[in-house]
């Protein structure tokens, strides 16, 4: 491409974001129609509706709802009593589809997050539904020298739900430096797992994963529904096999148990991401998911990670206080 046209290009492009800001900015705040919108920029409604779409979908516009809902304190306090955690974020769902929930959980996720977002802060994310909807929901701060590190491998067929496209997007999004585990998230043996965690940059990025100041990610079931398995990541037998070995659900890719425990399966000898018991030691763990489904493998994921904040719906909260309260050491 010629200097020419990488500066029309360039140039088009920032009319466009120019566009994009002046048309949220007279809809939004002006109060105007979106006649008027079009009227005002000598452009189509069409145009207008594209426009407003790409500012809900980029977190150019985010939308914040502020309610008195003691229901929902009540309901988060008695799940921080119940959990051991230190914070619960309950929200509302209007039902119990996938995608209602990974959208509701990940707006959560996204305000946590985005609060939390400061100068020298490292984080290292997982993947999922939620974690995919909470990066098209953060909020734009003005940082420097922050840092994400992906906690496990990614897909040869690049995708949307490429397991480390949220931490590029995250990355992305603040303009921090990212680490990435340079592998597929399933390896075809253990030697090869193996032989890649002996390499320098390898184990110099767990170390890094070890030392982040937050980590943020959800976890699997072993419903069809499944993330890992509705996309062919892994094959149904797999998912059987794993549940005869007693496996709940899955964190980071390494399946567990109800008790938090790593099973012994050759699933999880092949896996090329970070152990869920690596995080221990992280001071702020993060686990957001929702859905009555995934209540045992959230509630493993705790004992697993040691996490101490959790984001989930309201179906799901009710149903973690009829499973059994977990005692946690006064740290």
């Amino acid at each position: 491409m010629t200097a020419r046209k990488k500066t029309k290009r360039t140039s088009f492009q920032a009319n466009q974001e120019e566009l994009k800001l002046r048309c949220a900015w007279l809809y939004y705040v002006e109060g105007m129609t979106q006649e008027q919108v079009a009227h005002n920029l000598g452009i189509s409604r069409l145009k207008v509706l594209r426009l407003l779409a790409a500012t809900r979908e980029d977190g150019t516009v985010q939308i914040i709802i502020n309610s008195q809902a003691q229901s929902s304190l009540a309901l988060q306090r008695a799940l921080e009593k119940h959990l051991g955690l230190f914070e619960a974020i309950v929200v509302p769902s209007s039902d119990q589809s996938e995608s209602t929930i990974a959208g509701v959980v990940g707006y959560a996720a996204a305000r946590f997050l985005s609060e939390q977002v400061s100068d020298g802060l490292s984080v290292g994310v997982g993947w999922g539904g939620a974690l995919q909807a909470c990066m098209r929901a953060l909020t734009w701060h003005e940082v420097s020298d922050m840092t994400v590190v992906s906690l496990l491998g990614g897909l040869t067929r690049a995708s949307v739900h490429n397991p480390s496209s949220v931490a590029w997007r995250l990355a992305d999004f603040y303009q921090a430096e990212l680490y990435q585990i340079t592998a597929p998230v399933f390896l075809p043996d253990n030697s090869l797992v193996t032989a890649l965690w002996d390499q320098a940059d390898f184990r110099a990025l767990r170390e890094r994963a070890r030392s982040v100041d937050i980590a943020l990610f959800s976890v699997g079931d072993l419903s069809a529904q499944a993330s890992i398995f509705r996309r062919g990541i892994l094959s149904t037998d797999d998912a059987k096999s794993l549940r005869d070995s007693g496996a709940v659900g899955d964190v980071l890719c390494h399946f567990i148990d109800k008790t938090g425990e790593v099973i012994d399966h050759p699933v999880n000898r092949r896996v090329m991401a970070i152990n869920p018991t690596d995080l221990m030691q992280v001071p702020k763990v993060v686990i957001a998911s929702g859905g009555v489904r995934k209540v045992q493998a959230i509630r493993a994921g705790l004992l697993a990670t040691g996490a101490r904040v959790l984001i989930t719906d309201v179906a799901a909260a009710n149903a973690l206080l009829e499973l059994p309260a977990i005692e946690r050491t006064s740290s």
